[in-house]
């Protein structure tokens, strides 16, 4: 992930469903009316992620794709502009999330997020569910859902071919 919160790359489980995927978080959590039901903390959520794009603003306020996402999403969402005025800024390094995913169900998961060295303006996020759980569970079956899907894909590659 970039500092403007665009996934570079993600595990296809990671998506929200397999043929609409966003590539950015803040554009999702703003825009999409999925978003409220995916996060039990709707308004935590959109709170967290207007206060790191506020904080990313902070370290490099001349970025010409994050101001373009903050005009985007001040003009078309009264939330975003709500929230972007209260001046909140916050690192996210780690914690814990909980998710309606559409597929599998609710999971609580730990993260942990860190800046690449070599690789500056990079974020690497993990996510984890605790052992024995239904969320372990849930992010299993998901990560099978996922992998049946890439398998499928790859089937129907090979037989247009």
């Amino acid at each position: 992930m970039d500092l403007d919160r665009r996934c570079l790359a993600r595990d296809r489980s990671a998506r929200i469903e397999p043929r609409r995927s966003h590539g950015c978080i803040a554009r999702f959590n703003f825009l999409d009316e999925r978003a409220a039901d995916y996060y039990p903390d709707f308004e935590g959520a959109l709170a967290t992620s207007v206060a790191l794009l506020r904080t990313e603003a902070g370290r490099d306020p001349h970025d010409p794709d994050l101001t373009e996402l903050v005009g985007e999403l001040a003009t078309r969402s009264e939330a975003f502009r709500t929230r972007w005025g209260t001046h909140d800024v916050r690192l996210h390094r780690g914690g814990t999330k909980t998710f309606n995913h559409p597929v599998v169900g609710r999971m609580e998961l730990a993260y942990d997020s860190m800046e690449l060295v070599a690789a500056p303006g990079l974020v690497l996020t993990t996510y984890t569910a605790e052992p024995s759980t239904s969320s372990a569970d849930n992010l299993a079956l998901l990560a099978s859902w996922a992998a049946t899907e890439v398998a499928s894909s790859v089937a129907m590659q090979e037989d247009s071919k």
